[in-house]
């Protein structure tokens, strides 16, 4: 039957005895529909409806609030492509300047666009902070470190340390931290809130996926620093024969303040070596000076995330430390074992604590960046730059709106950092008061004509050293085959591209805000890279990866600002639900090619390098080790000496005799026929000189020709049994 119409129903009111009946159904509300605003139902007689358990019903969290879509951050993405690609075509062998110039200056002109558009944005400088400073001293306290600094400075006269010098300055440098270390309110000791956390029957620990991602790059690091370290580099040079031999120094018992063998070097190094050495029994080895630099840097890089933090926020911090893990910059200098790690080392802490003594106008961290200042001194030569950067920093500070109310006090707490590094820095004080050409000796060389006339007009030396200490990071690194792939960048293909973007985006936003912290950064780096830009005497000696190490920590932290505005953009640029996953997805897509492109940089290329550009001298001392463990003895093996070969001494700290040379001369050989043993001779494949003589005063003997590991890198073994 068809359904009735609205006209049937009308035709059954008005005329029932024709039509049939039609009635309308009624209508059956809904549980899961509301009753109408004028259904009510009265409370002291519920209905049955009512009264009856409702059914569980799930309940849907309240849609997320729908973001105003936003342009597309094309300017942003045009950016970094452009960056990598004009970055990219500065990779060795096939390079194109031009081409990457170009797409610089394209790359450029979009970022800044994106800036000015508001779409690349980095996280904002932290806000400053007025900590109370009552403007006292602790007198007692003050007066006291005086007579105990005259006297230590006067103890250091014999240019080694002792027991009673140490004492005393021991002594100066408690009385001048207690006089100027403003107390804070008390908390719980450290030991007191970890024994109270072992005491607890239940322990609550909190992860967060912030923590995972730092242990992540804590990871990471320790991975590049230690992966291979015994064999990456593999040999030692002349320097590591030098360092060794003032760590045995050490060992026997003679303590100096300045060693002066090879020019004269801090004694940092030497004492962190010798403690390795004893500790973990390493011995004078290649291995406890890599495992001492290895610290050094590994204790950088949380520096270079506080830093980060520093002048943005913990983002900053997170990229920054992640790029610096993994750099190739970094962990070469760190591996080669010399004293080059040490200068960021120092940088680091001294520059964080600075800055954020500033930012809050705390006393305490200007003590703080001057203990760090003062020890970094007994580093490495080149961090004497160090306190004229942390002068012009000051100096930037007092020049802007950001110092205003604080000028003097900031002045006034500057000398005390300055006093706090002086009396840490007092023992060698002492020692280039009384020595001041040796001291300074190897400085001086390179800056003035000490050795040699400079080869131009000073300004003009000066002007193309900075030129290519500033190119180096994305163009050439210089020609030490040591610390250095020759003639690459100094930073992988992101890093560079990071960098630059960063460093256009800190001058574009100090145009704007006129923030001190951002000039800063911008002439941090060259100021840090000084000790190789003033290198005046020897211009092809600049650039060079050690001697600019300091400019690392600052070259990474830009790197931290520029990702972080890149994330920013994209995060903001996209719908709510897929900004945030295409901005992980870049920074880790990103952080993929660094990592890949680092490990090929250091464990591949440079000790492929490496290996074909130094002499295999541990080679050599395994065997006159196997030899002297065997039919012979350590003193009836030798090394014929040969121009530009191998350094001797190398060999016998190689074959466990640190402080053996084995050098042996034509001339000399007569010598050795007083041990009627058998006796080993290792001689230059060329040497044809050295084979005569042999063959002349020992013809019993053979020749034999070693396969070394590493192509061309041969040698001979003239072996003389025992005479009957």
């Amino acid at each position: 039957m068809e359904e009735p119409s609205v006209l049937d129903y009308i035709k059954s009111k008005l005329m029932p005895w024709k039509y049939p009946r039609v009635e309308l159904p009624v209508a059956v509300q809904s549980p899961e529909i509301p009753a109408a605003p004028d259904q009510v139902v009265p409370l002291e007689q519920p209905s049955e409806a009512l009264a009856a358990p409702a059914p569980e019903q799930e309940v849907k969290p309240p849609p997320e609030p729908l973001r105003p879509p936003a342009p597309v951050p094309w300017r942003s993405l045009a950016a970094i492509v452009l960056a990598l690609v004009a970055q990219r075509s500065f990779e060795p062998p096939d390079r194109t300047w031009q081409l990457g110039v170009a797409l610089y200056i394209l790359s450029f002109v979009a970022m800044v666009w994106a800036f000015w558009s508001k779409e690349w944005v980095a996280a904002p400088i932290p806000e400053d902070e007025r900590l109370p400073d009552p403007l006292t001293v602790h007198r007692t306290a003050l007066l006291l470190s005086i007579p105990f600094i005259l006297l230590a400075y006067l103890a250091f006269g014999g240019g080694l340390f002792n027991a009673v010098n140490l004492v005393l300055w021991y002594i100066a440098v408690v009385l001048l931290l207690r006089a100027f270390w403003l107390d804070t309110p008390r908390t719980t000791p450290v030991l007191a809130r970890l024994r109270a956390f072992l005491a607890r029957p239940h322990w609550n620990i909190k992860v967060t996926r912030w923590a995972l991602l730092l242990v992540a790059v804590a990871g990471l690091a320790v991975f590049f620093h230690g992966y291979r370290l015994s064999q990456v580099p593999a040999e030692m040079n002349s320097d590591h024969a030098e360092k060794l031999l003032d760590v045995s120094d050490v060992l026997n018992g003679t303590y100096r303040i300045f060693f002066p063998r090879n020019t004269g070097r801090e004694a940092f190094q030497f004492y962190l070596t010798a403690a390795v050495a004893s500790l973990l029994g390493t011995g004078v080895s290649f291995m406890s000076l890599k495992i001492g630099t290895m610290l050094c840097s590994l204790i950088t890089l949380p520096y270079i995330y506080l830093l980060g933090k520093e002048v943005g926020n913990r983002q900053i911090g997170l990229f920054a430390v992640a790029f610096a893990a993994i750099g190739y910059w970094p962990d070469v200098i760190t591996r080669l074992a010399l004293r080059f790690t040490l200068y960021p080392l120092f940088v680091a802490p001294t520059l964080y604590y600075l800055i954020r003594g500033l930012r809050r106008s705390s006393r305490n961290d200007f003590i703080l960046s001057g203990v760090f200042l003062g020890i970094g001194l007994h580093g490495y030569t080149p961090i004497r730059i160090l306190p004229f950067v942390v002068v012009a920093a000051v100096g930037l500070y007092l020049l802007h709106r950001q110092s205003k109310g604080v000028r003097r006090v900031t002045i006034m707490r500057l000398a005390i950092l300055a006093l706090v590094a002086l009396v840490f820095f007092l023992p060698l004080l002492r020692y280039a008061q009384q020595n001041p050409d040796l001291f300074a000796f190897r400085a001086f060389t390179r800056v003035g004509t000490i050795e040699r006339p400079l080869p131009g007009p000073a300004w003009q030396i000066f002007l193309h050293n900075l030129w290519n200490a500033m190119i180096s990071i994305g163009w050439d690194n210089g020609e030490v085959w040591t610390v250095s792939i020759p003639h690459r960048p100094a930073l992988d293909v992101v890093s560079a591209a990071l960098f630059y973007l960063g460093y256009i985006f800190l001058f574009v936003r100090y145009l704007r805000q006129r923030h001190w912290l951002d000039l800063f950064l911008i002439l941090s780096v060259p100021m840090l890279m000084l000790p190789s830009i003033l290198s005046l005497a020897f211009p092809s000696e600049n650039p060079v990866l050690s001697r600019t190490g300091g400019a690392l920590v600052t070259v990474f932290v830009i790197v931290g600002v520029a990702l972080n505005g890149l994330y920013n953009a994209l995060h903001n640029g996209f719908s709510a639900r897929w900004g945030p996953r295409l901005a992980t997805g870049m920074v880790v897509l990103l952080f993929g090619w660094a990592l890949l492109q680092n490990y090929d940089l250091v464990f591949n290329q440079y000790d492929t390098e490496y290996k074909q550009s130094a002499w295999n001298s541990s080679e050599m001392g395994q065997v006159i080790r196997k030899f002297a463990d065997t039919i012979g003895s350590p003193n009836s093996a030798w090394v014929m000496g040969y121009p530009y070969w191998v350094d001797t001494r190398l060999v016998g700290m190689n074959a466990g005799y640190p402080t053996k040379d084995y050098a042996m001369f034509v001339d000399q050989l007569g010598t050795t026929q007083a041990d009627p043993g058998a006796k080993l001779f290792i001689v230059n494949l060329e040497d044809t000189q050295a084979i005569a003589a042999l063959k002349q005063l020992y013809p019993q003997g053979w020749v034999e020709k070693y396969t070394s590991g590493i192509e061309s890198k041969d040698f001979l073994i003239y072996f003389v049994p025992v005479e009957k």
